[in-house]
């Protein structure tokens, strides 16, 4: 009795100390959690290029991991140098034309012109409300200054902290260079640490592969193609600031159910108040054949079935992941969601089923 009483002492001691040092580890790296999450994504989306580089080239390990993360610096570190000045200069000057009242001058003279106003005006009146010019041309100034003034901040954040941004981009340089040469032993360590079977550990770590290489190739790609070819047809139609709006529509693709229509449609509706009739119509069928061949061609065919998840449910996981964590959220939300949601597949098919004859039995 005093020996199993002294194992089970031990044990839980064990036990004590094993979860003390779980917490001390998480509170060490968590300052560096975006980073390692980001890492982490990159990694799994530039393996297959690391792995081409090292068989076909029959380069050692270090070397080719080392080749790949140039190939990560040229592709994104570049570019976002080159994007945050060109996106801050934009913004500020959105900010500047809705800080000056120049959107309210320009909107004035258009609701003159079309009497959209009076028309508006004359179906609210059945509800006894009553939209005064002045209201909106606060609102329109007021909106044109917060989009501004809240992109410019992101951009400016970036450009002041470049020491900041550069190191850390250069750290996560670094963990990507390791888990290319590592990555297979960490996930291992990982399986043999996790008390759950094996196959529901490697379920579990393929259903984030599967939702990561989903949200950057497809989604990633989906953005990078509605903004590329929105801030073209922007800047074709003479509409200020197109890398902005470039920008913003590449963002607002991830998003289902809204996507680029929130920056097309009011564009769209923009250019018939103003009698660019045709030009109107040409954002309407633009944007419709965009996000229909983007939505139900080039998505399925690039990310095909590996990650089924509802519409609604991956709109509330980002809108929620870029409340909780800012932009990389976009990541981050449907990255949660797929776990919860691996977890409870993996419930109802190996858990749920041992509690039923207790609960018949009941």
């Amino acid at each position: 009795m005093s020996e199993e009483f002294s194992q089970n002492v031990k044990f839980w001691f064990f036990l004590m100390l094993f979860i003390l040092s779980m917490f001390l580890m998480g509170w060490l790296i968590w300052p560096f959690i975006s980073i390692i999450i980001l890492a982490a994504v990159l990694t799994g989306l530039f393996t297959p290029v690391y792995n081409f580089i090292k068989v076909e080239d029959k380069i050692n390990p270090p070397t080719a991991s080392m080749i790949t993360c140039l190939l990560i610096f040229i592709i994104l570190f570049i570019p976002i140098v080159f994007f945050v000045g060109i996106l801050s200069k934009e913004a500020y000057q959105l900010y500047l034309m809705g800080r000056d009242a120049v959107i309210s001058d320009q909107l004035k003279l258009l609701l003159q012109n079309s009497r959209i106003l009076e028309r508006t005006n004359l179906i609210l009146s059945n509800i006894d409300i009553e939209i005064s010019g002045e209201e909106l041309n606060r609102l329109i100034s007021e909106l044109g200054k917060f989009v501004g003034l809240f992109i410019y901040e992101q951009a400016r954040v970036i450009a002041s902290n470049t020491l900041k941004f550069v190191i850390n981009f250069f750290f996560m340089l670094l963990i990507i260079y390791f888990l290319l040469i590592d990555g297979q032993r960490l996930i291992m360590f990982i399986i043999d640490l996790s008390p759950l079977p094996r196959q529901q550990d490697e379920k579990l770590i393929q259903k984030f592969k599967d939702m990561a290489g989903a949200i950057l190739i497809g989604n990633g790609a989906a953005g990078l193609i509605q903004g590329v070819a929105g801030g073209i047809v922007f800047a074709l139609f003479g509409i200020q600031a197109p890398f902005m709006w470039g920008v913003i529509m590449g963002l607002l693709a991830f998003l289902p159910i809204v996507g680029v229509g929130a920056v097309f449609v009011p564009a769209a509706v923009y250019l018939f108040l103003t009698g660019r009739i045709a030009a109107g119509i040409f954002f309407i069928v633009f944007y419709m054949l965009l996000s229909g061949g983007i939505e139900y061609l080039f998505k399925p065919k690039l990310v095909g079935s590996q990650v089924k998840m509802h519409t609604l449910l991956v709109f509330i996981a980002i809108i929620g992941g870029m409340k909780l964590f800012g932009i990389l959220g976009i990541i981050y939300g449907p990255l949660v969601v797929t776990a919860f949601l691996t977890l409870t597949d993996i419930y109802h098919s190996s858990y749920q089923e041992r509690d039923l004859p207790d609960a018949k039995q009941e």
